[in-house]
C-alpha cells in the first residue's frame, strides 16, 4: 500500500473543514428558507441571497492566492456546495466559482482589474456540457451573468453582453439563457491548444463533482423531510415509519445520501490533488447522483401521498430541482460514456 492510501480511503473531515460546513450550514438554513427560493423562481436567482453569500468569502475562498482567492481545496467546497443543495438556494455559486478557477488556471484573471470577478460582484457563467460546439448554447447561468466562458473549438473565449440574454422557463428553475456567441458585444480568446481544453475539461469535471455534492444535500433534506412525515402519521396506531413500505425505501435514500457523499469526496480530493489517478471519478460521481437523486426524491414525495404532490409541498420543490438541475449539463449519458473511456483509457 503507498502513502497515500489510507487518506484515499478517508472521508472524514478535518477539524477545519467541520467548522466550514457549520458555517454554511447555519448560513443558509437563516438566510434562505425554502420561501426564498420559491419567490425566486421566475427568475432562477436571488441577487440579495448572492451579494450576501459573496460576503461571507465562499468566492474568494475558491481561487488560489496568487489570483487573489484563500487557496480552498475542491473537497472543501463541495462542502459549502453540500450545504447549499440543503436549501435549494437559487444562486449560480458552483457555476461562478468553476469558471473563475478556469480563468485562474488559463492566466486570465487580473488580481487588481477583476476584482469584481474574484469577489462575485460580476458573476461569471460556464457552459458545462462536455465536448465543443458552434452556434447558440443553453447555459445554466446565462440570464444573470456578466461573463460567459465557453469552448469552440480549441479555443476558450469569454464573452460579455451589454444586456443579458433573456431566460428560459425550465424544471430546475435555473437562471438559463441561450447565448449566442455571434451576438456578444465582447469576445476575447483566453486560450487555445490542447493545454486550454484540459483546463476546460478540468472546470467541467469541478462542475460534476460540485453538482454531485448538492445533489447529495438536496436528498439527504428530502430524506428528513420524509421521515419527519413518516414519524408523525399514523395507521392502525402505529406511525407509518414502522412499515416495511416506508422503512425500507427510506432506508435505502439513506444509503445513497452516504454513497454518493463518499463518492464526491474521493473525487474532489483525487480531483485537487492527483488529477492524472482515477480522471473518471467525477463523472462517477456526477452519474451516479443525477440518476439517484430524482429517484429518491420521488421515493419521498410518495411517503407524504397526496401531499407530497401539491404544489405549495417541499418535497414536490426538491423533487423539481433534483431532476433539472443535473439536466444543467445535458443528457447524464454523456458523463457516463466520459467516465467509461477514461477508465478504459486507465486500464489499457
Amino acid at each position: 500500500m503507498d502513502r497515500y492510501e489510507l487518506r484515499r480511503q478517508d472521508y472524514s473531515l478535518s477539524e477545519d473543514q467541520s467548522e466550514l460546513q457549520a458555517a454554511y450550514a447555519k448560513f443558509f438554513k437563516t438566510r434562505c428558507p425554502l420561501e426564498v427560493a420559491r419567490a425566486a423562481e421566475p427568475t432562477g436567482f436571488d441577487k440579495n441571497l448572492w451579494e450576501q453569500l459573496c460576503g461571507t468569502g465562499a468566492t474568494t475562498m475558491a481561487l488560489p492566492e496568487s489570483a487573489g482567492g484563500d487557496g480552498a481545496t475542491l473537497v472543501d467546497l463541495t462542502l459549502v456546495a453540500e450545504e447549499l443543495g440543503r436549501v435549494v438556494a437559487p444562486v449560480p455559486w458552483i457555476d461562478h466559482v468553476c469558471a473563475t478557477r478556469l480563468l485562474a488556471r488559463l492566466g486570465a484573471l487580473d488580481t487588481d482589474g477583476d476584482a469584481g470577478i474574484v469577489e462575485g460582484r460580476e458573476l461569471v457563467a460556464l457552459e458545462p456540457r462536455i465536448g465543443a460546439r458552434a452556434g447558440a448554447r443553453l447555459i445554466p447561468a446565462g440570464a444573470v451573468a456578466d461573463h460567459i466562458v465557453i469552448r469552440e473549438g480549441d479555443e476558450i473565449v469569454r464573452l460579455s453582453f451589454d444586456t443579458r440574454p433573456a431566460g428560459v422557463e425550465n424544471i430546475g428553475r435555473l437562471p438559463m439563457a441561450w447565448i449566442d456567441p455571434a451576438a456578444a458585444d465582447r469576445r476575447t480568446v483566453l486560450a487555445a491548444g490542447a493545454e486550454a481544453v484540459a483546463h476546460h475539461d478540468r472546470a467541467l469535471d469541478e462542475w460534476r463533482v460540485l453538482t454531485a455534492a448538492v445533489l447529495v444535500g438536496l436528498v439527504e433534506e428530502t430524506l428528513r423531510i420524509a421521515a419527519e412525515f413518516a414519524t408523525t402519521r399514523y395507521t392502525m396506531g402505529v406511525p407509518i415509519s414502522t412499515l416495511q413500505g416506508i422503512s425500507h425505501p427510506l432506508a435505502n435514500i439513506a444509503i445513497t445520501v452516504q454513497a454518493g457523499r463518499n463518492l464526491a469526496r474521493r473525487a474532489s480530493w483525487f480531483l485537487e490533488f492527483e488529477p492524472d489517478v482515477q480522471p473518471g471519478l467525477a463523472s462517477a460521481a456526477f452519474v451516479y447522483m443525477a440518476e439517484e437523486a430524482p429517484r429518491a426524491a420521488t421515493m419521498a414525495v410518495h411517503v407524504q401521498g397526496g401531499l407530497g404532490v401539491a404544489a405549495e409541498s417541499a418535497a414536490s420543490a426538491y423533487l423539481l430541482r433534483a431532476k433539472g438541475w443535473p439536466l444543467a449539463a445535458g443528457d447524464a449519458a454523456a458523463s457516463a460514456v466520459r467516465t467509461a473511456e477514461l477508465h478504459a483509457a486507465a486500464q489499457s
